[in-house]
């Protein structure tokens, strides 16, 4: 089924007296929700016991956990510790995934701003590789690294990057990001023909079945001549890209993404915005996965 849900906590979540992430999944399902992308962007810090009780509650509340590596791994770095330090970032997160009963690792794969964009790819995806491998030996094979479509120009992960890096293991799942794909392309995503490309160009390249189950995230995006700006929500209607056009797609290739809403502070009402824009557009959601 197609799942819909935040990126982290908004701000409504605290002021409404909750304090724990582990609330969360069951206040999404009140909300009508049935994903929740865990945040460890900036570390990851959450310990064994709080993970595993994170899981339980997302399995009595039916919500599919995820979750968000440090932003700052860069697996194409210059510098060799900082390309070890961001393979441990990974692994990391994926143990804490393993605990959790999070299902993906969503990754940013780096910057390319000091190097050629050839040996970053070609970095990256080395690095990549042996992730892959560590992360095989340590039990974690059943955890989905997903590289990430990225805003700014200077960084790694340009659409035909990500599937590129996605190509060299059929367990990766790219996360499209599509306000960063609109950033990248100055404001490239006006009709449903120009998601239906997107969408066309990772089948092609992964696959039906890949690209039926994507990671995606979705949200309003400002951008300048460099990229990426800053996100805004669904309100914020003077920036693109429209999840109508997204939806459409979706229901006519019959695909069952996990969509997260990445919206500045009200990611969950917008999350909740977004499944509503996919049925009135026709898509079905099943009310028995969320709070009836």
């Amino acid at each position: 089924m197609i799942r819909f849900g935040p990126s982290g906590n908004s701000e409504s979540f605290y002021d409404q007296g909750y304090k724990s992430s582990v609330q969360m999944p069951a206040w999404l399902r009140k909300m009508g929700l049935n994903a929740y992308e865990y945040q460890c962007n900036r570390g990851v810090k959450i310990n064994k016991k709080t993970a595993e009780e994170l899981g339980q509650e997302a399995v009595r509340n039916d919500i599919f956990l995820s979750i968000h590596a440090p932003y700052y791994i860069n697996m194409a770095s210059a510098e060799e510790d900082k390309r070890k330090n961001s393979k441990r970032y990974i692994l990391e997160s994926m143990t804490v995934a393993k605990w959790m009963g999070a299902k993906r690792v969503v990754v940013h794969t780096g910057s390319c701003s000091s190097v050629s964009r050839k040996w970053a790819l070609k970095t990256a995806i080395k690095v990549l590789r042996e992730t892959i491998r560590e992360a095989d030996e340590m039990g974690l094979t059943d955890i989905t690294i997903c590289p990430e479509v990225l805003g700014k120009i200077n960084q790694l992960g340009t659409l035909e990057e990500i599937l590129e890096m996605c190509m060299i293991d059929e367990r990766l799942i790219p996360t499209i990001d599509f306000g960063h794909l609109h950033a990248r392309g100055m404001g490239c995503l006006n009709s449903p023909e120009d998601f239906e490309k997107v969408i066309d160009n990772i089948e092609n390249c992964l696959g039906i079945e890949r690209t039926q189950k994507l990671h995606v995230h979705f949200s309003r995006v400002e951008f300048t001549t460099g990229g990426e700006k800053k996100h805004w929500t669904i309100d914020d209607i003077q920036y693109g890209p429209e999840f109508e056009h997204l939806a459409g797609i979706l229901i006519k290739k019959s695909m069952e993404p996990v969509i997260i809403c990445e919206s500045r502070n009200n990611m969950a009402e917008d999350a909740a915005k977004l499944r509503d824009i996919y049925i009135n557009c026709g898509g079905k959601f099943y009310e028995e996965s969320s709070c009836n």
